[in-house]
């Protein structure tokens, strides 16, 4: 249960398209409630042809800040008022804050990421070989934070070849001790798969219960990982095809629950308290 609302109560929230499925708000209030701290945290789903607007409306009513979630990770960025290293780094944005009426832009999807691998899939990316899907804003923070993390090579499948082949001379340039490679067709995806020691999926491939069905996960070694960023519903067909191949897999509600422990520390100023939105979202999850 969140606090009484009166007429000091900070608004925080999330904007996207769709957002109806998102449990940060849930993990979010349960922490500022745990916190003593006066604020809501609620969400704002934003049409495409809108999202200038949105932010500008957030601005102008003084929401002290929001998540951004897909589509918007990368397009929010030319809206706002400034970006730190780290969305500078992603070339995505997954957090604002307002400050002091400049809206600044964060990014604590990577980190959220790396510390999901190490606890829920006991993987750190140094010297790995890693197949990342998709090559949206997810993905970019993805990369960012699995070059930072020492990835020998990240390979990088999208449907559309292009984008793929854009974010990987991006990311090229920033961090040239790994190795990136843009696949350009299935084929060349089916060659790399025997290679690869982990899949990222940071696309929205799932949300809706479909496969993904050029990714044959049965080319991949029998010690390899997979970790899928979607969360909602827990048990995607990727992680179900996973478990069939004996494959050790996870979802995306460990790095959810980090990436928004990041942005509530950027908030708020405040640290909340170890694991409680992991437990809140296992809670929700709990079949």
């Amino acid at each position: 249960m969140i606090q009484a609302l009166n007429g000091t109560t900070g608004v925080l929230g999330i904007i996207g398209n769709p957002v109806s499925h998102s449990r940060s708000p849930v993990m979010q209030n349960a922490a500022l409630q745990a916190c003593g701290l006066n604020y809501v945290y609620v969400p704002f789903e934003v049409a495409p042809d809108s999202l200038g607007e949105a932010v500008a409306g957030l601005k102008a009513l003084g929401v002290a800040g929001i998540n951004v979630t897909i589509p918007y990770k990368t397009e929010v960025m030319k809206y706002l008022d400034g970006l730190d290293e780290t969305a500078v780094a992603a070339g995505a944005v997954n957090t604002v804050n307002n400050e002091s009426g400049r809206l600044i832009g964060y990014n604590t999807d990577g980190e959220g990421l790396l510390r999901a691998l190490s606890s829920d899939l006991d993987f750190t990316p140094h010297g790995r070989t890693i197949l990342l899907i998709g090559a949206g804003g997810a993905a970019r923070g993805a990369l960012a934070a699995l070059c930072r993390g020492g990835a020998r090579q990240v390979i990088v499948y999208n449907r559309t070849h292009r984008t793929a082949v854009e974010l990987v001379s991006i990311m090229a340039a920033r961090y040239s001790a790994t190795r990136l490679i843009a696949l350009p067709d299935i084929t060349a995806l089916e060659s790399a798969l025997p290679t690869v020691d982990l899949v990222v999926n940071a696309t929205s491939l799932g949300m809706k219960g479909e496969k993904i069905p050029w990714l044959k996960l049965e080319l991949l070694p029998h010690t390899a990982k997979v970790y899928d960023m979607v969360y909602a519903p827990p048990h995607t067909e990727l992680l179900g095809e996973s478990a069939r191949l004996g494959l050790r897999a996870a979802n995306g509600l460990g790095m959810l629950a980090a990436q928004g422990e990041g942005a509530f520390s950027v908030w708020t100023g405040v640290t909340p308290p170890s694991g409680l939105m992991q437990s809140v979202l296992s809670g929700i999850y709990d079949d």
